[in-house]
């Protein structure tokens, strides 16, 4: 079994969730006694979210870098970065070590594009609705198109993101908000929605929906074990 190496604390109850569905994936693939072999560096998010609303890429580079860095020097053999706004720097982090980045749209992708779907919606941050770094890498590398909330709907999910999930607040009227800005994207075209944001897990479940759903967090969770229990 190879190591995961994890960067965490974007927020820390994402974390929770990828080490949890991690566990539980290796002991039910492996059974009895078996739990990961992982190791996480876990940075503080009031500083990282600070920096990403200042537009401080740059400082936000580095501080990704040195937790990937410090998983290679305790043993991982790759590395998941445990949020999808911070994947904006996977390719930044990736040229300065050695051990792989497991990018969270590539397992989504391939996912989506096993169930021949070819239209989704993208739910997230501002910076991953809006921004080329997580819907180009779907459009061009995977050939998914990719249809996004109003101006309005963005601004909605993103100050429930961060004032309320990032927080462990859960809101019967945001989940409310968010069926609605779902069914809007279905009207839209959309043939299933990616939740792009490792908190939304907790006001959208896909048991309650008709569209497909389909939950970064356990799915990127479950390619690491993938990766992990993968024989050379």
């Amino acid at each position: 079994m190879k190591t995961i190496g994890l960067i965490g604390g974007m927020s820390w109850e994402s974390s929770l969730e990828y080490y949890r569905i991690i566990n539980e994936t290796v002991k039910e693939r492996l059974g009895g006694l078996h739990s990961c072999k992982s190791v996480m560096v876990s940075v503080d998010f009031a500083e990282i979210e600070k920096l990403q609303h200042q537009g401080d890429w740059g400082q936000l580079a580095e501080i990704m870098t040195d937790a990937a860095r410090s998983l290679e020097k305790a043993g991982a053999d790759f590395i998941v970065i445990c949020t999808n706004t911070m994947h904006k720097l996977a390719e930044n982090i990736q040229q300065q070590v050695k051990k792989p980045v497991l990018h969270i749209a590539d397992p989504t992708a391939e996912k989506i594009k096993a169930a021949g779907i070819l239209k989704v919606g993208l739910l997230g941050t501002r910076f991953t609705m809006e921004q080329d770094f997580y819907k180009k890498r779907l459009q061009d590398l995977h050939r998914i198109h990719v249809i996004i909330p109003s101006e309005e709907e963005r601004q909605k999910i993103h100050e429930i993101i961060y004032h309320e999930l990032l927080c462990g607040v859960v809101k019967e009227s945001s989940k409310n908000e968010f069926r609605r800005i779902i069914q809007n994207l279905e009207k839209s075209g959309a043939e299933a929605v990616i939740l792009g944001c490792t908190e939304i897990f907790l006001v959208v479940k896909p048991e309650d929906y008709r569209i497909k759903i389909y939950d970064t967090t356990a799915i990127h969770a479950e390619a690491a074990v993938d990766l992990a229990l993968k024989k050379l």
